[in-house]
């Protein structure tokens, strides 16, 4: 097949790549070599979840080191009953921009344990600077950043 142009590629024997095909990619300027298998390796089709436990009267930053980059939290209830909080990243910076964060509870939580998503500062979450209460067992929610404010795009009760 290298000798032939793409257009002219059988559909049919394209389809049977098996992944260790050689393929040029270039970076910055230079012509280099991989293969499907290494591309795919840098491709996520799935969700690493990042667990954060937490407890009541205690504050957890999303946008800290520990949680800006997961995009899929599960939260842990650790002690006794009540409120914790968890505070949106700014949505105003530049890596938020169009950007989904995934939040849920484990078997752990009831309705007497209260995980609080809330915006950042003086931003909003769905309109509102007001938080979206997490208190029961495998209860989720997406959220989506704008730039601007956050919006609750899927809910999962």
């Amino acid at each position: 097949m290298a000798d032939k142009k793409i257009s002219e590629l059988d559909l049919v024997a394209a389809a049977n790549i098996t992944g260790e095909e050689v393929l040029p990619i270039v970076q910055t300027g230079t012509t280099k070599k991989t293969s499907l298998d290494e591309v795919q390796r840098f491709i996520v089709n799935h969700l690493e979840p990042t667990t954060l436990t937490v407890s009541a009267d205690n504050t957890y930053d999303l946008g800290d080191s520990a949680y800006d980059e997961a995009e899929l939290i599960v939260l842990t209830w650790s002690g006794s009953n009540g409120n914790a909080t968890l505070t949106l990243p700014d949505v105003t910076e530049a890596k938020n921009l169009n950007r989904t964060k995934r939040i849920i509870t484990d078997s752990t939580f009831s309705n007497s344990t209260h995980a609080k998503v809330t915006p950042y500062d003086t931003q909003n979450l769905d309109g509102a600077n007001s938080s979206f209460d997490l208190n029961r067992a495998y209860e989720g929610i997406k959220v989506w950043g704008n730039g601007t404010e956050w919006f609750i795009i899927q809910q999962k009760a």
